[in-house]
């Protein structure tokens, strides 16, 4: 065969071809809407037992195993965290309940799968089964999103993943470790005092470690600029020094580590959490790539019926089996338990860690080692693949998903938001208005809006409100400053793209001006809070008007000369705000207006981008959002509104 001919790659281009294919896989996901491992496991495997393009040992060489081992330790670090015990919420009973009794009880059903469905040993069970008590947050976060799960459900699922993500690792180790040690051990009580030793030392570490992180950063005593750089050396050093006494408890270290500094309430957590997400997006991207990558298609061969009999056991009763048990006596409504319990996606620390113990499993004698990475691989492709497709219709069938179309999350309540959050109520499309101060909130309280009473920002917020049923946030209060702090805060949760924010007063001036990584996109059609609210005490009115074969935009813009366009609908109910480049285009007038009022030795130029930018292909694209089924939100003066076309 022709790649049998291939010489292989050098470790730069294949660290290249890995970073190239996982985040490639990462952002086509996002693009697809699909579950980004499904395409990083098919990446892995097109180019490394398929194509021979990549092959880890051959190309990169004995470094593989360290880095897999290194990246599983950051990986299990972030997991660490990301547990905020503050932040359970309502979910608090249920997720103490699937951890203290889920994990055990899901460890022992598990192995017995293992052992009785896939035939493996005792030894090479109890270590994978504990892996399996695992979940994965990578995978599960995404899929809630897509699914709109309501708000008590989908926070049970993923803090169970969070949760049971570093514990289902550390039963793994703990399991490993007495299986090695207790084939080098000369007895039982020799084996159990090594591994004592070794769990010990571990948990002193990662305790030593996280504590002395928060406390070196509340005192001022690591600048800003060497803070994630500090935090990444010391999570190396708390991985390696563990390992020393006891292989594999460096992972221990880590997650302890990580679970002290979550609770810290360190100032500084956002730079942390940050440094955590982009590490792990990177780290699971090359993670799933190498393993898929170095999958041997003659090891796949191995697995028997037995594999797939493994398979519909987890599914079917080792999963159902643990969360129907765990969450008796919690009061959860049966279909939520339903869901929960037919709910168990895998994800990279599963197919890591597997992979990572079954050779080492396999290198200290244990045979069935060989097979575990391979029983990994198939679980979390049927698991992932099967709940990617299966949660969103299952959700429905169960009364489980958020109902209607994506919601508005509005901030501030004024006479411009008030009426705006009525013309999309009418629209059925859900929208809340939530304001700090309690009088802003009379008047959309007597429209007969929901309304919610706090900071956005505040734990209150957070435990109390459904943000997965909103997909856009308007941030729209009378203060600029708190405007800009909620829009960059909930970009990172909501995308940029889908938080806009009201123009700031004297915000167009360079002494003024943002870094384009504060606040959110521009809404309102350039107008302050000020301008807005003069404009509703003048008697200007929101509009809501649907285009057609009939009634196109070109008719729209006649009737209403003065209106100023804020966002469309689209036919899925969807709302998107109105893109300033597009006015530039499709209000000609306005947009040569607006020059003339600049300074004369900036008219010419202005008028050069303009030109520039009116080709053809932007004039279309335009005008092609305007398209029938279309509906237009704009605010309209009192002189426009007699028109019969006006709603």
């Amino acid at each position: 065969m022709a790649t049998e001919q291939l010489t292989g790659l050098g470790p730069v281009e294949a660290f290249a071809l890995v970073g190239a294919l996982g985040v490639g896989s990462q952002w086509l996901a996002w693009r697809l809407k699909l579950p980004a491992i499904v395409l990083m496991l098919a990446a892995g495997l097109i180019v490394g037992p398929a194509l021979g393009l990549l092959d880890p040992q051959r190309d990169i060489g004995d470094l593989v195993q360290p880095l897999i081992s290194l990246a599983v330790a950051v990986i299990l670090f972030e997991g660490g965290l990301t547990l905020d015990l503050h932040k359970l919420g309502d979910a608090r009973k249920g997720v103490t309940r699937l951890v203290l009794i889920g994990a055990p009880l899901g460890w022992f059903l598990s192995t017995s799968a293992l052992h009785w469905g896939a035939g493996l040993g005792w030894e090479a069970a109890t270590v994978f089964g504990g892996i399996m008590v695992v979940t994965g947050p990578t995978v599960i976060a995404p899929l809630l999103r897509q699914a709109k799960l309501q708000k008590r459900p989908a926070n049970l699922l993923q803090w169970e993943a969070i949760v049971n993500d570093p514990v289902g690792a550390l039963a793994a180790v703990l399991a490993f470790e007495f299986v090695l040690v207790g084939r080098e051990a000369e007895s039982l009580p020799d084996a159990l005092l090594q591994l004592g030793v070794g769990i010990a030392i571990a948990m002193a570490v990662g305790i030593a470690a996280g504590a002395a992180i928060s406390y070196t950063f509340r005192r001022a005593y690591v600048p800003e600029y060497m803070k994630v750089p500090v935090l990444f050396a010391t999570l190396l050093v708390t991985f390696a020094f563990p390992n020393m006494m006891l292989h594999e408890s460096g992972l221990l270290a880590v997650t302890v580590m990580g679970l002290i500094i979550a609770n810290a309430d360190l100032p500084s957590f956002e730079e942390l959490r940050r440094f955590k997400e982009h590490a792990t997006v990177l780290l699971v991207s090359g993670v799933f790539i190498l393993l898929a990558a170095s999958m041997d298609f003659a090891s796949l061969g191995q697995l028997t019926w037995r594999a797939g009999l493994f398979v519909a056991l987890v599914i079917l009763v080792a999963r159902p089996v643990t969360v129907l048990v765990s969450l008796i006596g919690t009061g959860l409504p049966r279909n939520e338990k339903l869901l929960i319990a037919l709910t168990g996606p895998r994800g990279v620390v599963l197919v890591a860690v597997a992979g990572l113990f079954g050779e080492r499993l396999a290198a200290n004698g244990v045979s069935d080692g060989a097979v575990v990475g391979p029983l990994a691989f198939v679980l979390v492709l049927t698991t992932v693949v099967l709940h990617g497709f299966t949660l969103a219709p299952l959700a429905r069938r169960l009364g489980l998903a958020s109902k209607g179309k994506p919601g508005v999350l509005i901030l501030g309540g004024s006479r411009f938001t008030t009426a705006l959050a009525q013309a999309l109520k009418r629209e059925e499309v859900p929208v809340l208005i939530a304001d700090p101060n309690h009088a802003r909130l009379v008047r959309p309280r007597a429209a007969g809006l929901p309304v919610f009473y706090g900071d956005i920002l505040g734990e209150a917020a957070e435990d109390s409100l459904e943000v997965l049923s909103y997909a856009t946030l308007i941030a729209a209060t009378e203060n600029d400053a708190y405007n800009t702090l909620v829009a960059t805060d909930f970009g990172s949760e909501f995308g940029r793209d889908q938080v806009w924010q009201l123009a700031r007063v004297k915000g167009e001036r360079a002494r003024h001006a943002l870094p384009t990584q504060l606040g959110g996109r521009p809404f309102g059609a350039g107008k302050t809070y000020g301008e807005l609210d003069e404009l509703m005490r003048q008697g200007w009115k929101l509009s809501v008007t649907q285009l057609s074969e009939d009634y196109g935009f070109d008719q729209w813009k006649e009737d209403r000369p003065n209106a100023m366009l804020l966002g469309r609908m689209s036919a899925d109910g969807v709302f998107k705000r109105f893109l300033p480049e597009d006015a530039e285009l499709l209000f000609p007038a306005r947009a040569e207006a607006l020059i003339k009022d600049l300074p004369e030795d900036q008219r010419e130029s202005a008028r050069e981008a303009l030109k520039r930018r009116r080709t053809e292909l932007r004039v279309n694209t335009a005008r092609g959002r305007m398209s029938p089924g279309v509906k237009l939100v704009a605010l309209v003066p009192p002189e426009d509104q007699t028109s019969k076309r006006v709603e």
